[in-house]
């Protein structure tokens, strides 16, 4: 099957100046939701049965973690002089199960389980560090499988002094809404970040990621990129961009989340150059597909980034007329006046095969030629000498047609 050329739509996404938010994207509604970056601290993530689900630091917001002790008995002496002696964690830039506080020496990482009450009880004390003056301290105090309840406790070091001990609960046993509870050591409260899973594909933002060769000790270093949601899954190709798409076997699908990740732009040491040949596809749990390839990155100067999409299903608006002949076209109603043409002429042995666009007059605005080969194929079609309106597309192949409104906003 060769390339499908389907309408473009491009997309500006906005971190604002210096990152300062991270964005959510939705593809099929081509929505975003926009977060302040700094409005969370952890992230928890809601278990199911009695599973334990992952605890994620921000490291969006700049804030480095470790461990300081292996044993809350210490926790009186935790002292910030002893930075060196700690180890650094980090979450995850494979997959959000496994966050900083999962990758402590703890049985969980930050506790031990008890079979009889079914309690993880923290025994890693872990540092939060958001400079050399702020430094926050804290453990899991347990988790309870039977309420789905976090219970963590937490103490800040001013530059003097650490405060008093603050007490702090999180979660319940819901399943609605998204996947992980999300709180702000700043207010001390619960604060609402991400949409629910099925309300988008991909996070725009700050993360730590792998910067060393497979093999090698790694290198950790804080990117900004793409992080793709657990509801769908990427394919990585080097097609170019502005090509048809050719989409990827069903087994080059991927769902480590730093699949698109940073790598489709590299720093030139003044401005920020976009990889040509890096065209990722997304795929939803139903099938659908989009195509996405970037062309632009400002850095943090602004924050912005441009992407240009496309829905690359190969069903997409595709209506089965007869045995011998499938047709439609996407988007409708279509805003940028560009449209897709899909056809399939299947047993169809018309020397011709014509699609004419009319007026609600009658009038015909528009026509064009589709080759008659047999199998699935698509034309991308411009129609912005056409004034806003209601069409009527019509496919005549041979002694058949067929005819579809279309609504250019």
């Amino acid at each position: 099957m060769g390339g499908f050329a389907f309408a473009q739509t491009p997309v500006t996404v906005s971190l604002q100046p210096g990152y300062s938010n991270q964005v959510y994207y939705k593809f099929s509604t081509n929505t975003q939701t926009p977060v302040a970056a700094n409005s969370w601290d952890l992230a928890f993530q809601k278990a199911t049965g009695r599973s334990l689900g992952g605890i994620r630091v921000n490291d969006g917001r700049g804030i480095t973690t470790f461990q300081a002790s292996t044993s809350i008995a210490n926790w009186s002496n935790i002292a910030v002089t002893d930075e060196s002696s700690w180890t650094q964690l980090y979450n995850s830039h494979i997959t959000w199960n496994d966050g900083a506080f999962n990758d402590g020496t703890a049985t969980y990482g930050w506790g031990e389980y008890n079979s009889v009450t079914h309690i993880v009880s923290g025994t890693v004390v872990f540092i939060l560090k958001y400079s050399a003056t702020n430094y926050k301290k804290m453990y899991i105090q347990d988790y309870n499988a039977f309420t789905g309840v976090t219970t963590f406790v937490y103490s800040t070091w001013d530059g003097t002094s650490w405060s008093a001990d603050q007490t702090a609960t999180i979660g319940d046993l819901s399943t609605e809404g998204p996947s992980w509870n999300y709180y702000s050591l700043d207010t001390n409260a619960a604060v609402t970040v991400a949409p629910a899973d099925d309300d988008w594909d991909l996070v725009f933002r700050k993360y730590y990621t792998n910067l060393s060769a497979e093999g090698q000790t790694p290198t950790m270093y804080n990117v900004t990129g793409a992080l793709h949601s657990p509801a769908v899954t990427v394919a990585e190709t080097d097609q170019m961009g502005t090509e048809a798409a050719v989409l990827p076997n069903a087994t080059v699908y991927s769902t480590a989340i730093n699949t698109i990740g940073d790598d489709w732009k590299s720093f030139t040491g003044t401005s920020y150059a976009i990889a040509s040949n890096k065209t990722y596809y997304v795929k939803y749990t139903d099938g659908s597909i989009y195509k996405l390839y970037f062309t632009s990155f400002s850095g943090s100067a602004t924050g912005d980034l441009i992407f240009n999409t496309a829905n690359v299903t190969p069903t997409t608006g595709l209506e089965e007329v007869n045995q011998n002949l499938s047709f439609g076209f996407y988007p409708n109603p279509t805003s940028t006046k560009n449209i897709t043409l899909f056809y399939d002429l299947k047993n169809s042995t018309a020397a011709s095969n014509t699609v004419s666009i009319y007026s609600m007059t009658g009038a015909k605005v528009y026509e064009t030629k589709i080759a008659n080969n047999t199998g699935f194929y698509s034309k991308e079609v411009s129609l912005s000498s056409l004034s806003s309106g209601m069409y009527i597309v019509k496919l005549d192949s041979g002694s058949q047609s067929v005819t579809k409104k279309l609504i250019i906003q």
